[in-house]
């Protein structure tokens, strides 16, 4: 809370702005005036509301079939229709996203943490620890993220759980790119120099003082990221290797749906919708959230 000082000359009271309180005004004003921005972040919340009340949404059951009612166009009684099998479509369009958005935050934060630890500890210390981090970096970004995460699935298994650490595994260089990088400029600071001189350890100058100013990058790139790592989970699924029928997830019914794709197109028209949803909600939230953070903006 900011403390009222008396003015040098005149001994008046004048009140100290919070250097933190008036950034974060900025940023809330920056991303107000983007229209873009507010449209994704509504979209990603509406998907976040309908993930956690799906249990109380859904209008029917999401698991068991019901053979009499298969393949059913959109009516009053199945707003989206059924799958080949008579289950809802809306109802598991909404237990889907559960396991979508899980396996999209999820997989960001395991590959975030790993990456961020990496990324500082190669641009803190440098030299031969600077190149082993850097060159590991390099070999996991030369196979195709999709690839990898097939090689990492396979050799793990199918299974939701396989799945959020194939797609953290190749989040891990794109995240240790960006904190190395930031942490390099920050690095360089005069006040970084003060500070090792007062004697403070590497782990107190890291995580209280090089940690803290670089977040705004790693923000963005984990919004951003999130929207990939659920296309790399649905593909994953569409071809076999993620969620496990019958449980509900995007991939898998756009999967099976694709059988019946002339006969009943809603199968796979609706699962697709809401991929392409979600993911421009989050891109359009994370180029909003970069502009607003980047203090090279003016608008």
């Amino acid at each position: 809370m900011s403390q009222p000082q008396l003015q040098p000359t005149t001994g008046t009271p004048v009140k100290v702005q919070n250097t933190n309180t008036t950034a974060w005004k900025a940023f809330y004003k920056k991303l107000a005036k983007n229209k873009a921005a507010l449209a994704g972040a509504f979209i990603v919340m509406v998907f976040v509301f309908l993930a956690i009340f799906a249990p109380l949404l859904a209008p029917h059951d999401h698991i068991m079939p019901v053979m009499s009612k298969k393949l059913e166009t959109p009516s009053a009684e199945h707003w989206l229709g059924t799958d080949d099998k008579g289950r809802d479509i809306l109802s598991r369009l909404l237990y889907g996203s559960r396991i979508s958005l899980t396996v999209g935050v999820l997989s960001t934060l395991l590959g975030a943490f790993v990456g961020i630890i990496m990324g500082i500890v190669a641009g803190y210390y440098g030299r031969w620890i600077d190149s082993l981090i850097m060159r590991i970096c390099d070999v996991l970004l030369a196979f195709p993220g999709i690839l990898l995460a097939l090689a990492i699935v396979a050799i793990l298994g199918a299974s939701t759980t396989n799945v959020i650490i194939a797609v953290a595994f190749f989040a891990v260089p794109t995240f240790a790119r960006i904190v190395r990088g930031s942490t390099l400029s920050v690095k360089k600071l005069e006040y970084i120099d003060a500070i090792k001189a007062m004697g403070a350890s590497d782990f107190r100058i890291i995580f209280k003082h090089i940690l803290p100013n670089i977040v705004s990058p790693i923000i963005v790139q984990a919004t951003l990221y999130i929207a990939s790592a659920i296309i790399t989970a649905s593909a994953l699924s569409f071809l076999g290797m993620g969620t496990k029928p019958p449980t509900p997830e995007w991939g898998t019914m756009l999967s099976d749906g694709r059988s019946y794709i002339a006969q009943a197109p809603h199968l796979t028209l609706f699962p697709g919708l809401t991929i392409l949803l979600v993911v421009i909600g989050f891109n359009l939230f994370g180029d909003g959230l970069r502009d607003a953070l980047d203090p090279k903006t003016k608008k």
